[in-house]
């Protein structure tokens, strides 16, 4: 490895100031952020800014941040974006005193990865405002504390700010980020503007700034499942899925998935995306396979696919929205439909409006954002008029948890039920991903091979085959597909080419199948048999790591939907339990403010205190969650929790008694 770049990493803030920094247009760049602060404001967001940098640089950094944050909304500091190649490198190439540390700056890297990011010189790493830092002074900063941290000291994460190395324990986590942690009234989306623009907090997204995303493979998993159990639940006993329609919108760092997804899942999958960087980006890494930017070429290429019962997917350069009106006006069935634009981040750029073209749009957000929300929410408008002709053709349409029905219910559109309470589509939560896997405690478990060679992550996928396939042998009759499901994944995985950045791995199993798979490796790379260690993790959308009332947590229907207390305890418990690090943040996929969640990561060094570790935190990490929804009345979590029962005599949980219907429909008659 190149000792420039050891001795960069040890630097931090450099001696010297570099020189001012050009805007590079090989890379796609955040949306400017529209202008919230006042005059006095925009004077603290400079003097923030400062407080990283000696006093005699001070001058000229003041001139240049003022314009960075007048010209894009922001200040990024892109002066100090590191002159080396940003990507994951092997373990043994960082500066570290603690493997642990070094496998923190791995994952680091491989989040701000040109192929991994969005907007990789604004620290973004998907959903248009995941960031890892707000600036580059934050990840230069934090780099340092990484290279000179032991095992008896923890760094403190700040929203990206690092507070600082504080002395701990070697059972303690190595890092505790958190990111958005706002006072509830101040919680709001201009407050994430105004609050961010000041250099105080950010919107950590879910595993960006948790430094645990792994490209768009992180979610193709769990969109497999949801596309294929959709299909299942819509179409007649002995339907096939070939040549049937899945419509849909998206190629971000998170929507990206869903061509893939659709081609495992085996049906004809259309996508529209109004970036043309952002599709072109998935084509190129064999995400999608076939770009079209003509609304006659789409529906002649879709009926031609639709006749043969082809398994392609294809990519529309254009709003969504004429997708829909014009499938509808062609009488083209579409089976499953859904929507995975940012709904979350509605009025910067993360759902554009019908009749304006990208440019134009993002001219608005800059310049005109109370004219660009109204375009936002006449768009809307007309995107649910259309689905919901969709469906009285039969379509199954489902909300990804994007905030779609949320946001679209906020513009006036027709998507509330007959009760005026709910909405009038499920989430795929409420229908698939809730009752099917969160409860049983199956979700997206996570693993990056530190050595970065393929043959490490293609021996870690035949160890988890093995383990999955063993436990299906015994698995109970309720959760047998979701094992076949799994095990149906692992086995394709890598002839389907997931890999975007590091060397990794997603695959949805239980909290058995997590403690049996991270054995395994852990055991392997004990042997040697793997070259180097493993971090686990996994993605926050999970059994127990959200309170996502529209989302992860929207089956649950005892009213505490709206309470984050299981996230809370999910990064406090996992934090003693043997985390490497853990973190909480507000937002995520759905929204500032309407969400809270937490991840982990946990370093694999074949020790003997990892394979302690694992055990203890894995087995909480799950069944917090179970425990929860099983005193939630979920069925499904009431059986998980009594079979988890049974086989830990040291597990304890309070249990739901059920209630007669009559008895208490009988006390208000």
């Amino acid at each position: 490895m190149n000792n420039t770049f050891q001795e960069a990493i040890m630097q931090g803030i450099p001696s010297e100031l570099p020189a001012k920094a050009q805007l590079d247009t090989s890379v796609s760049h955040a949306p400017k952020r529209k202008a919230i602060l006042s005059k006095d404001e925009e004077k603290l967001a400079i003097r923030n800014a400062l407080r990283y940098f000696p006093k005699e640089w001070h001058a000229e950094l003041a001139v240049e941040f003022l314009e960075e944050l007048r010209e894009y909304g922001r200040i990024y500091m892109y002066r100090f974006r590191p002159n080396y190649p940003m990507h994951a490198r092997r373990i043994s190439d960082y500066p570290a005193k603690s493997e642990q540390a070094a496998a923190i700056m791995l994952m680091i890297q491989n989040n701000l990865d040109p192929a991994v990011a969005q907007h990789p010189h604004e620290l973004i790493t998907y959903g248009g405002n995941g960031a890892v830092f707000q600036n580059w002074a934050q990840y230069l900063v934090t780099m340092k504390y990484l290279s000179e941290m032991s095992n008896e000291q923890t760094l403190h994460m700040y929203s990206g700010h690092p507070m600082g190395l504080f002395p701990s324990s070697e059972q303690a986590p190595r890092v505790v980020v958190t990111n958005g942690m706002m006072i509830p009234n101040y919680s709001k989306p201009d407050d994430w503007e105004r609050f961010n623009a000041l250099g105080v907090t950010q919107y950590g997204q879910m595993t960006a700034g948790s430094y645990m995303y792994i490209g768009p493979q992180g979610i193709v998993h769990g969109t497999t499942i949801t596309v294929m159990n959709a299909f299942r639940k819509h179409l007649k006993q002995g339907d096939s899925i070939k040549g049937k329609i899945f419509l849909t919108s998206g190629l971000g760092g998170m929507s990206g998935a869903q061509p893939k997804a659709g081609n495992i899942a085996g049906c004809i999958t259309v996508c529209a995306e109004v970036n043309p960087a952002a599709a072109h980006k998935r084509h190129e890494q064999g995400w999608v396979d076939v770009l079209v930017d003509d609304m006659e070429d789409l529906i002649n290429r879709v009926k031609e696919a639709q006749e043969k019962e082809e398994l392609v997917s294809i990519a529309y350069i254009g709003n969504i929205v004429d997708v829909w009106e014009r499938f509808y006006e062609e009488g083209v069935f579409v089976t499953v439909g859904s929507d995975q634009t940012s709904l979350h981040n509605p009025w910067s750029g993360g759902y554009y409006p019908a009749d304006l073209s990208f440019e134009e749009s993002n001219e608005l957000i800059a310049n005109n954002p109370d004219k660009f929300k109204q375009e936002v929410q006449k768009t809307l408008v007309r995107h649910a008029a259309a689905v919901n002709k969709h469906a009285e053709r039969g379509t199954y349409f489902f909300d990804y948890g994007n905030a779609f029905l949320l946001e679209s219910s906020r513009a006036g559109a027709e998507v509330m039920a007959e009760d005026g309470i709910n909405f009038r589509y499920p989430s795929y939560v409420q229908d698939i991903l809730g009752p099917m896997c969160f409860d049983y405690g199956f979700g997206p478990f996570r693993w990056v091979c530190t050595s970065g060679k393929a043959e490490d992550l293609r021996l870690t996928d035949q160890l988890a085959l093995e383990v999955m396939k063993e436990l299906q042998a015994d698995a109970p009759e309720e959760i047998y597909q979701q094992m076949a499901d799994n095990i149906k994944w692992i086995e394709e995985a890598e002839q389907n080419k997931l890999v975007v950045g590091s060397q990794a791995r997603i695959l949805y199993a239980d909290a058995l199948g997590r403690a049996r798979i991270a054995e395994a490796f852990n055991k392997a790379v004990h042997d040697g048999r793997l070259s180097a260690p493993v971090v686990l993790g996994r993605d926050h959308h999970d059994v127990s790591g959200t309170d996502s009332p529209f989302r992860e947590t929207s089956n649950i229907y005892d009213g505490s939907k709206f309470t984050a207390d299981m996230a809370i305890h999910n990064v406090i418990g996992d934090s003693f339990r043997g985390a490497t690090w853990v973190s909480i943040h507000n937002g995520g996929g759905v929204g500032w403010g309407e969400v809270i969640n937490g991840g982990f990561g946990l370093l694999l060094d074949g020790s003997t205190e990892a394979d302690r570790k694992l055990k203890q935190m894995l087995f909480f990490d799950v069944n917090n969650g179970i425990a929860r929804r099983a005193w939630a009345r979920n069925k499904e979590a009431q059986q998980a929790i009594e079979t988890e029962l049974k086989r830990t005599s040291t597990l304890k949980v309070t249990r739901a008694i059920g209630v007669e219907d009559e008895l208490i429909d009988k006390l208000f008659s």
